[in-house]
């Protein structure tokens, strides 16, 4: 296949968006760390929120990674479409490799962090049903 410089500019709307939903992600959980904070302000020996806090914490690790591997994915997207440009199509076609696996990893570290947000979740429900 080669890699014509409108292929990685195809990465650029859906990266884009990507980091607009991480963003988001991370306001929710920035929202729910600040209720959270008032909460346990009110009511220093609730028990749900020290499960929640752990719950949180590595959740905004995960956001942190999620966040920067896209950011990289941009970056390779970007230096790619450079050496296009410049005719490279050697090293163009290794950094959209990059570029790609970046992207990937995002991805995965994104579907872990959904499935530690459903635990949190859970820890919420659990509390109620006492």
């Amino acid at each position: 296949m080669e890699l014509t410089i409108s292929t990685p500019a195809l990465l650029f709307p859906a990266i884009t968006l990507l980091l607009l939903a991480y963003t988001n992600r991370f306001l929710a959980v920035a929202t729910l760390i600040r209720d959270l904070h008032a909460k346990y302000q009110a009511n220093p020996s609730h028990s749900i929120i020290f499960g929640q806090i752990k719950n949180l914490r590595s959740r905004l690790t995960m956001i942190r990674y999620m966040q920067a591997f896209g950011v990289l994915s941009f970056v390779f997207t970007v230096i790619c479409m450079f050496l296009l440009f410049q005719e490279f199509t050697t090293w163009a076609n290794i950094v959209f490799g990059l570029s790609l696996g970046a992207l990937l990893l995002s991805l995965i570290i994104s579907l872990i962090e959904i499935q530690i947000s459903t635990k949190a979740l859970s820890l919420e429900l659990s509390d109620m049903e006492k």
